[in-house]
Order: structure tokens, then sequence, then C-alpha cells
């Protein structure tokens, strides 16, 4: 699940690099932030329960390369990356059952929003 997962999110960042940023840019604003939450919230909740890398910052800065957004939009793109971190640094110190819990419905959430993406909007 987790493979699959990570390849589906890689899948809709190269699907999103063959369409016009203006073309659909402000109709998929909105989920794109979300993911961008999600892969903050999964990076930190996956290394607290002892992944140790930084392959969902990765993962997050191919998005970015593949979006080559405005410096305004790539703000906003980090910063949601960043409150998806910050929300659970807050909250979870050690890996505990509601952490794993968490990591795993933000994995599937993740995986629906890169494959609706990637539908809606990939070539």
């Amino acid at each position: 699940m987790n493979r699959g997962c990570a390849i589906v999110v890689c899948l809709a960042a190269l699907l999103m690099a063959a369409v016009p940023a203006h073309a659909v840019e402000a109709t998929y604003e909105k989920p794109l932030l979300r993911l961008a939450e999600v892969l903050g919230a999964v990076h930190y909740l996956r290394n607290v329960c002892g992944e140790e890398s930084d392959s969902w910052r990765a993962r997050m800065q191919a998005l970015l390369e593949t979006e080559a957004p405005s410096p305004a939009r790539r703000e906003k793109l980090v910063a949601s990356f960043n409150h998806g971190y910050r929300a659970f640094a807050g909250t979870y110190q050690s890996c505990t059952a509601q952490a794993r819990a968490a990591v795993e419905l933000y994995m599937k959430e993740g995986a629906l929003l890169s494959k609706d993406i990637a539908q809606r909007y990939g070539n």
C-alpha cells in the first residue's frame, strides 16, 4: 500500500506537468494545496513512527519542480506542506496507535487526491 501511494503521488505530479498551468491552475488549486498538506502530515507522522527518511519531503520537492509555480503559488504550496507537518508535530511526540492510524488515513487521502488530480487534470 505504501509503495502504491507513493507511485500514485509521483504519477499525479508527472501528469500535471503535461497540463498548461494557466488552463487549470485555479481549478485544481484546492486539491493540490490539500495534497501538499497531506504530504507534510505524512512526512512528520512516518518519521515519528520510525521511518527516518526525507522521502515525503522529496516527494513534495518533486511536486514543486513538476508544477514550477510562481513564487507566490510556491509559497502557498510550501505553507500547506508546513501546516500539515506542524499540525501533528504539536500533537505526537512519539508513535502511538493513533499516530499510526493517522498515517494510514493520510496515506489513503493522499492516494485519492493524487488519483483524482491525475484523472481530472492530467492528459
